[in-house]
């Protein structure tokens, strides 16, 4: 399990099970506030800020240790006694209230460097606990973050002898933390490497949740293996935690490294988190193993373990997979390919079931890579709900699937969640959704938005085609045009859909006019033979069943059209729908 207190780059874990603050002289006796000093000491001293100068002056040493305890012990001095008293009580220290002004500043710096840091909460659930631990689990967080503001407005106070006129109740404490559990489940020996790893039950996020990854684009695709990337790795499990993930109807065990952990967190927004009878009773249909250093060569893979009728996934350790997408893609990947096997042909784009005003109702279904406008579309719609929309139910913001039943052509969902460029979307749609989302490099190119959209019965429902359209984010629509263009024959439809055209929008790092099969390079591109198959099958049930098939100029890639474009081929749509 998680150490008491650790420090990883810019992130910090605090194990609530092995240590707990119950008033400031325990937070301030911490083995965690010496590390965080030290820390930020750490950083001055690379920097060379005048604040190191003056520390090395002030206290007459250079060594980072000796000033850190120094640091320390002033602290935890103002913390019951102000700065005067100090000065006058405490010969060491006799002429420190000379220093009010600089210290103040020190102060004030390492409670923003405190802050600046992406801070993290782990309770760990016995086995045989009544659920107690859970029970305390929101109420132990907001008695830390409490604790830490009182704690930094008391030694404030010892510092200037007033109490702040504005309080400001910022996110002091914990950015996120996690309920977390080890099961007696076990996986093939195979794969006994990730079996100690805890599996996460509850999450809670402190939104909004702002945080800045070291890569921000997605590059390639996931590649199909024919020996299990799992052989002869070492990882240490202690630094993993495991994410249940239902993806669709396919549950999917994430695996991710300690340094990851914001991708873990920003998952519940988007797939929804299995319950513990469901991690009990049920053998995972994939697992993912995301981040371990393994000291090799860039592996982003997966393998279908035929013996063990599982999937695997496969990516390591590296400063560019710091990014959601690689988390996202390869649960997507590994689920499209499940599903290729079952018969089910994977979407790549946006679903939708729409109730206008007039009462008249249809399943939309946008298919589209990367950056075309599938989910520009969808909020495009939303925009356009008080003239046009009485109900909207997400199915799918990024992928689905199609399967027959009833001879009919069903779309299902896989995501609660939606995962969406920030430049994209009308500014204020943002600032609304601002009290439940992840927001990552949010003044970054590809900023993004990862948000919940729908529930997992919705998605789950099944829904019956009426609309299955190919999104063109780079065809120019001219006066006297129409956005919406029909396909009413199989072969033309079936070439468009197939060729997957875009104009890359910096989502990845493609750049200019790309095409991708089947718009899919999550599980078709990889299996395009059985792909090809699924193609012919559904378009022809697609044909013979009479659901509009046709194209969609969004215009999201053509300068100045990112709003216009996706809300004119919206109207139009609408238009055709209340020609039903």
């Amino acid at each position: 399990m998680s150490k008491e207190f650790s420090i990883t780059g810019n992130k910090v874990i605090m194990n609530l099970s092995q240590q707990y603050y119950d008033t400031s002289a325990d937070l301030l006796n911490s083995d965690g506030l010496v590390k965080v000093i030290r820390a930020y000491i750490d950083s001055n001293k690379k920097q060379s800020s005048h604040i190191y100068t003056y520390l090395e002056k002030f206290f007459r040493n250079s060594d980072v240790d000796v000033l850190t305890g120094q640091l320390c012990d002033i602290i935890k001095f103002l913390n019951i006694m102000n700065i005067d008293d100090i000065s006058s009580k405490i010969n060491k220290y006799h002429y420190l209230n000379k220093e009010r002004k600089q210290l103040l500043q020190i102060i004030e710096e390492l409670y923003d460097f405190w802050r600046r840091l992406e801070r993290y909460t782990i309770v760990e659930q016995k086995a045989d606990a009544q659920g107690i631990e859970v029970v305390n689990f929101l109420g132990a967080n907001n008695f830390l973050k409490t604790l830490i503001l009182d704690t930094y407005r008391r030694v404030e106070f010892a510092l200037t002898g007033e109490y702040p006129k504005v309080y400001r109740q910022v996110q002091a404490g914990a950015n996120a933390g996690l309920v977390v559990k080890k099961y007696n489940y076990k996986l093939p020996d195979q794969y006994k490497l990730v079996n100690n790893i805890p599996i996460i039950t509850k999450i809670m996020v402190e939104t909004p949740y702002i945080t800045y990854t070291k890569s921000n684009k997605r590059d390639g695709i996931f590649k199909e293996v024919k020996e299990n990337p799992f052989d002869g790795v070492k990882i240490k499990p202690e630094h993993f935690y495991c994410y249940p993930a239902k993806v669709g109807d396919n549950l999917i065990y994430i695996y991710f490294h300690r340094d990851l952990l914001t991708h873990g967190i920003a998952t519940s927004n988007l797939f929804e988190l299995a319950n513990e009878e469901e991690i009990k009773n049920r053998k995972p249909d994939a697992i993912y193993l995301f981040g371990a250093k393994d000291g090799l060569e860039e592996k982003h893979v997966f393998y279908i373990d035929e013996k063990n009728d599982l999937l695997v996934g496969y990516v390591n350790y590296d400063d560019k997979v710091d990014y959601f997408g690689y988390l996202k893609k390869m649960c997507l990947t590994l689920n499209n390919v499940i599903n290729i096997r079952r018969g089910y042909l994977p979407i790549h784009g946006a679903g939708v079931n729409i109730v206008l005003q007039n009462g008249k109702a249809a399943n939309i279904v946008i298919l589209g890579d990367s950056g075309a406008g599938k989910s520009e579309s969808i909020e495009a719609f939303r925009s356009l709900a008080k003239d046009y929309i009485r109900e909207m139910t997400v199915i799918f913001d990024d992928m689905g699937s199609f399967r027959i039943e009833n001879n009919q052509v069903m779309a299902y969902g896989t995501e609660i969640g939606a995962f969406v460029r920030l430049d994209d979307l009308d500014s204020g749609y943002a600032f609304k959704q601002i009290d439940r989302s992840v927001f990552m490099n949010p003044d970054k190119v590809n900023a993004r938005l990862i948000m919940p959209v729908s529930t997992y019965d919705q998605i789950m429902k099944g829904y019956k085609v009426d609309f299955f359209l190919y999104a063109d984010n780079y065809s120019v629509v001219l006066e006297n045009e129409n956005s919406y263009n029909v396909l009413d024959n199989k072969e033309d439809a079936l070439r468009i859909f197939k060729r997957g055209a875009r104009l890359a929008k910096g989502t990845t790092t493609e750049t200019g006019l790309v095409q991708t099969y089947f718009a899919n390079p999550f599980g078709p591109v990889q299996k395009k033979e059985e792909c090809d198959i699924l193609l012919e099958k559904y378009f022809d049930k697609l044909f013979e069943n009479k659901v509009n098939i046709g194209s969609l100029r969004t215009q999201l890639a053509i300068q100045g059209m990112e709003f216009e474009g996706p809300r004119n081929a919206a109207i139009e749509l609408f238009k055709k729908i209340k020609e039903l």
